[in-house]
């Protein structure tokens, strides 16, 4: 029988649970709220994975790919582009500048060769406009093209890179080393 208490009744019959029942059902009703949320993130992860998979492999021309024991791929090497021959190595001083009117003329994305300022530009006075050039010791095979030229003060064995912005070449200061001058 219940018994008038001074807050309400007290109830005759245990109603707990016992500790694994209701550990288990706090675990199932987890489970649930996760799978529901399950398939949102898979499809958002795919999508991450695939965003990265198509930055990170760079398309590969099929001319290009030598098939090993039928299943895999090896790049190899266009015979009509081949390697360029190095024709002379001279010690220079390399700097850089940029598209600043106080480095450059009143026209500062023009450069001598009239054509406009980009990656791989550099600037010589010994080198004719067109020359390809490499320099090993700083930036490895990549190649750069002579088509600006410097003050006459900076002598003929300096070459100045170009870089986008004034603090990427400041940052890039004075360095002594030498440089690959390329055929054709």
């Amino acid at each position: 029988m219940l018994e008038p208490l001074k807050r309400g009744f007290k109830m005759s019959t245990n109603l707990k649970y016992p500790l694994w029942g209701k550990n288990l059902l706090i675990i199932l009703i987890i489970a649930g709220v996760l799978i529901g949320f399950l398939p949102i993130f898979e499809s958002k992860l795919q999508n991450v994975e695939a965003e990265s998979n198509i930055e990170e492999t760079p398309e590969i021309p099929s001319e290009q790919l030598a098939i090993l024991q039928g299943n895999s791929l090896l790049p190899i090497t266009n015979p009509s582009n081949p390697e360029p021959k190095v024709i002379r190595k001279v010690n220079v001083v390399i700097t850089a500048y940029s598209s600043t009117i106080w480095q450059t003329d009143n026209s500062p994305y023009i450069t001598a060769a009239r054509t406009q300022v980009r990656e791989g530009i550099v600037a010589n006075n010994f080198l004719s406009f067109g020359t390809k050039i490499r320099i090993p010791e700083i930036f490895g095979d990549k190649i750069f093209i002579v088509e600006d030229r410097m003050s006459w003060k900076k002598g003929k064995y300096q070459i100045d890179i170009w870089f986008p912005s004034y603090w990427e070449a400041k940052n890039f200061g004075a360095k002594r080393t030498y440089i690959e001058v390329l055929e054709g």
